[in-house]
């Protein structure tokens, strides 16, 4: 049962960059099944105890809509899940219509082959479709949360596709989440922008598997003063990740992420690299070996090796659906800037914060209480930042496209490389 708000309930909007993607179909089917009661939240961490009378927007309130670059439509494409096991095969059917309003409502993303428009007038464009999405649904406010295929590191000053698509939830007056290793709202150029929008934002690379495990073992490793000597990774993976990721660029922008929270929770950077293998025929299903060699009393050699087997999809959307939920609830309490205290969700999180998945959660637990002391009537607020720090004083239930309207200058954002 969906976790009651202790506010007043609002429309809450989810544009999801990647909109007919498997991951964005999995978390539009799994949030129609849930509100409807035909499967349980399993893996939604925002319908535990921990999150009663946060003030969180129920499910039944999530507005789905979306951009992309592919034509598949979402009920289509629950039905291709659902062949392939990731959803329950009757699934596709008992939520049609909430598949196809979510349908209606993806636009064209961009850029596209042989676009002439300018960097600006790409944003504009992006910005111009959340803002319809937001006031011909009636919503009170749009969280934008980027699942789209993995990037390669981006060269140049052009910004790649997925800080376009952060600049236009910026310029739409929208939270933003960026659940991909892509560059989205961390490359240089939309620092002052980010800054500037009075807007929370969180990410990035949602950490689901190999890497979940890894911030796990690692803190043992490191409690038990055990010397880690080398941790060796392999990824097998099929689906639109492993063709993405198939490119050395990619996945080399993925790999960070891995090793960097070997860094963080080890203390140092042990011997040993990740690779990520595409196989076609595994589909959306993904097998992660990994391989850790360490030292114990009086220099002995042992070795620990894990084997994940799972679902990408189905492990990724009860996430998307609790991230929505958070900063939706973040904007409403005037909760500005990066928020750290989501970095349980993820592997590279923006802001200072811990490395070890049991710090996160203590982080995440506490961050439900401070959203329990925020919840009020709506009224004249005073934004602040995800630490709490006043950051000045606006109305509490401005829309995106009142915030678009007095945010930083659009023009800040690429105006400069016309």
């Amino acid at each position: 049962m969906s976790a009651e708000p202790s506010v007043s309930p609002s429309r809450v909007g989810v544009w999801l960059i990647g909109a007919r993607g498997s991951v964005a179909t999995t978390a539009v089917a799994g949030c129609a099944a849930v509100t409807a009661g035909l499967h349980p939240p399993t893996g939604m961490v925002t319908e535990t105890g921990a999150f009663r009378e946060a003030g969180l927007p129920p499910l039944s309130s999530l507005v789905f809509g979306g951009h992309d670059v592919v034509d598949c439509p979402l009920p289509k494409r629950a039905e291709s899940l659902a062949a392939g096991g990731v959803l329950p095969h009757d699934l596709p059917s008992a939520v049609s219509a909430e598949l196809a309003a979510a349908d209606r409502e993806i636009r064209i993303g961009g850029p596209l082959p042989g676009d002439t428009r300018t960097e600006d007038e790409l944003i504009e464009s992006l910005a111009h479709d959340i803002r319809d999405f937001v006031r011909r649904s009636g919503l009170d406010r749009a969280v934008v949360v980027n699942v789209a295929s993995t990037e390669p590191v981006p060269e140049g000053a052009a910004l790649p596709a997925s800080s376009l698509y952060a600049a236009a939830a910026l310029r739409a007056g929208c939270p933003y989440v960026n659940f991909t290793p892509s560059m989205g709202l961390h490359h240089p150029l939309l620092a002052p922008a980010a800054a500037a929008s009075g807007l929370p934002y969180a990410g990035r690379d949602g950490k689901t598997g190999q890497t979940l495990l890894r911030s796990v073992l690692g803190p043992m490793f490191a409690q038990r003063a055990l010397a880690v000597r080398a941790w060796s990774g392999t990824n097998l993976l099929g689906g639109g990740d492993g063709a993405a990721l198939a490119d050395p660029a990619a996945a080399a922008a993925k790999n960070a992420g891995k090793e960097r929270v070997l860094a963080d929770t080890l203390g140092t950077v042990p011997q040993g690299e990740t690779h990520i293998d595409d196989v076609p025929s595994l589909g959306d299903w993904k097998t992660a070996w990994d391989h850790i060699a360490f030292d114990g009393f009086l220099g002995t050699r042992m070795v620990l090796q894990t084997t994940w087997q799972g679902c990408d999809s189905s492990l990724a959307a009860p996430l998307i659906l609790d991230l929505a939920r958070l900063m939706a609830r973040a904007h409403e309490a005037g909760l500005t800037g990066p928020v750290a205290e989501l970095g349980f969700y993820f592997k590279d999180p923006v802001g200072e914060g811990p490395a070890a998945l049991g710090e996160q959660f203590a982080d995440l637990v506490g961050f439900a209480a401070r959203l329990r002391e925020l919840a009020q009537p709506p009224g004249p607020a005073t934004p602040r930042t995800a630490h709490g720090d006043p950051q000045g004083t606006t109305p509490e239930d401005t829309t995106p496209e009142d915030t678009a309207s007095e945010g930083p200058d659009p023009e800040g954002i690429t105006g400069e490389r016309r």
